[in-house]
């Protein structure tokens, strides 16, 4: 048996939900809340293996109370059942504590397979949502592949280049002839797919931490 938390404050949805969890086979719904702040004093009693969570509530949002609840029920699984989308929302959520992400068009069959899921140890997100976390991860890794190709005193040269050094500084700053300044240049432009300076040193600027001012 698993027993089950519902954390959401639309009372008619909560209702709904809470009788279908409790009336199927092998689940058990042992408390719904309409508020984060009740299900933070109520839960911990009733200890469920999952709780389904909501990311809007009248005070405190589900993000903060899955952060909580984490602290309070270390081995209980949350996962948000929600309206929202973004990025913003999902990555928050998972970096809350939460253990799955789905939507609330997701069929009630799917959410009690997901219910089951991560008490198994899975880790179950609707399909856009997962999509949208492997774009962004695909994305990350695409933007740090990029710019591990550059060598470091291509890097080097691309550093003085955002700080403003002319070519011939560059030159004099490290010790190397002005063409082979020109040289890493094209390289830089060529590995960075730029055109111009400008466009190397805003693509190579997205690096947090990259660029120092100029120091005289």
């Amino acid at each position: 048996m698993i027993d089950v938390g519902l954390i959401e404050d639309d009372a008619p949805a909560r209702k709904m939900l809470s009788e279908w969890i409790s009336q199927t086979n092998n689940f058990r719904c042992v408390g719904d809340y309409g508020s984060a702040e009740t299900a933070l004093k109520q839960l911990p009693s009733a200890k469920p293996n999952v709780v389904l969570v909501d990311i809007k509530l009248p005070e405190m949002n589900g993000t903060e109370c899955v952060r909580r609840l984490k602290y309070l029920l270390p081995t209980t699984q949350c996962v948000m059942l929600t309206v929202y989308e973004d990025s913003n929302h999902i990555f928050e959520a998972l970096a809350a504590g939460a253990s799955g992400y789905l939507l609330k068009d997701t069929p009630l069959d799917e959410v009690l397979s997901a219910v089951e899921n991560v008490f198994n140890g899975g880790a179950p997100m609707s399909s856009n949502i997962a999509r949208r976390v492997v774009q962004f991860f695909q994305q990350s890794q695409a933007e740090t592949s990029e710019d591990e190709r550059l060598s470091p005193r291509e890097s080097e040269v691309l550093n003085l280049l955002a700080r403003g050094y002319l070519y011939k500084e560059i030159a004099e700053s490290l010790g190397i002839r002005l063409r082979t300044v020109n040289t890493y240049v094209y390289r830089i432009y060529e590995k960075l797919h730029v055109r111009s300076r400008s466009q190397a040193v805003a693509k190579y600027a997205n690096i947090p931490g990259r660029f120092p001012n100029k120091t005289e």
